[in-house]
């Protein structure tokens, strides 16, 4: 249920209350929206894990060894099935923003009278400022998947971060200093030279890239001279070729993830890395409001009140490869 006390928009333009408290299925919607429309999660290159209360281990099975000489009678092999494990843990946060209705109203009236690119209207002024601020948090949610930090306000503990910290994470340092058209495809063969073996070829595996290698990918496939790779690049159409397409490396899907810190690059499974959050575990550890201060002060302020949880882990270490810039 939602409920809403939306007096009215005057025709001099003013909004007078828009309190409002969004409870039950809108309440999913706008936690869903805040937290998963990041690129990584909407595009699907982590699996989420919607219903982490608190905890979560998160197991991986490993199976070696399993076929032996035949025998009459049942012999367990020693060693022959390994499941390794790792705590996804979700934190608690918090967005406690006041903004002022005149900044939004001009923008919210256009929305109202068609004179807008945007498709859809907002069913209240109250709605409309909220999705502005699940827009901030998806894109925040978006750099604590990747490069988040603990310490900081904010933030949770990101997938490179973490690897970083691993001893049995597969580490690839580099001597670049930065990614360039002219050594990337070199440094993203390191990269896929230091996948395991036993990950190789996986239907799930995947290229991370922050949005710098990935520009700097597209650019060598442009080809022209020294800066790309062929006398026209792919198709011979030089720096037209790409149009938003799915990308490959030898074989392996190349996914842009803009949260990824500028100096990283990740190779991993989809199914070992994965995002959680309390969005069906429980929504009374959730909750959405936007409080109209007209009548309690006399101010144009209004405050939104947003709590949510999340948290990333990835299952098995050493199947992830960190690349590092030096």
């Amino acid at each position: 249920m939602r409920k809403t006390n939306l007096r009215d928009i005057t025709g001099n333009g003013s909004v007078n209350t828009i309190t409002t408290s969004y409870e039950g299925q809108y309440l999913g919607e706008l936690i869903s929206a805040a937290l998963l429309s990041g690129d990584t999660i909407d595009k699907g290159g982590i699996t989420v894990k919607p219903n982490v209360a608190y905890k979560e281990v998160v197991k991986k099975l490993d199976t070696s060894g399993i076929i032996t000489d035949a025998t009459c009678d049942f012999t367990v092999t020693a060693d022959q099935i390994t499941l390794s494990e790792r705590i996804l843990e979700v934190e608690p946060f918090q967005v406690n923003l006041q903004l002022c209705k005149k900044d939004f109203l001009s923008d919210y009236l256009a929305l109202e009278m068609g004179a807008s690119a945007y498709k859809n209207l907002p069913s209240s002024f109250g709605n409309y400022i909220m999705a502005h601020v699940a827009a901030e948090v998806a894109q925040k949610t978006e750099q604590n998947i990747w490069g988040g930090v603990n310490g900081t306000a904010g933030e949770f503990d990101g997938l490179t971060t973490l690897m970083a910290a691993d001893a049995n994470v597969v580490d690839v340092p580099s001597t670049a200093s930065a990614f360039a058209s002219s050594t990337i495809i070199a440094e993203l063969g390191k990269l896929v030279d230091s996948i395991p073996a036993a990950v190789y070829g996986k239907e799930d595996l995947h290229l991370y890239l922050p949005t710098v290698a990935f520009k700097a990918y597209v650019r060598a496939l442009g080809g022209f001279a020294s800066g790309g790779v062929g006398a026209n690049g792919v198709d011979n159409r030089g720096s037209l070729w790409y149009e938003n397409g799915g990308l490959t490396f030898e074989g392996i899907k190349v996914f842009k993830a803009p949260g990824m810190p500028a100096d990283h690059m990740v190779a991993a499974e989809k199914s070992n890395i994965f995002f959680g959050t309390a969005l069906l575990a429980d929504m009374g550890q959730s909750s959405a409001k936007i409080l109209d201060m007209a009548d309690l002060d006399g101010s144009d302020n209004v405050r939104i009140i947003l709590r949510f949880q999340a948290g990333v882990q990835y299952g098995v270490s050493q199947d992830c490869v960190l690349y590092t810039l030096s």
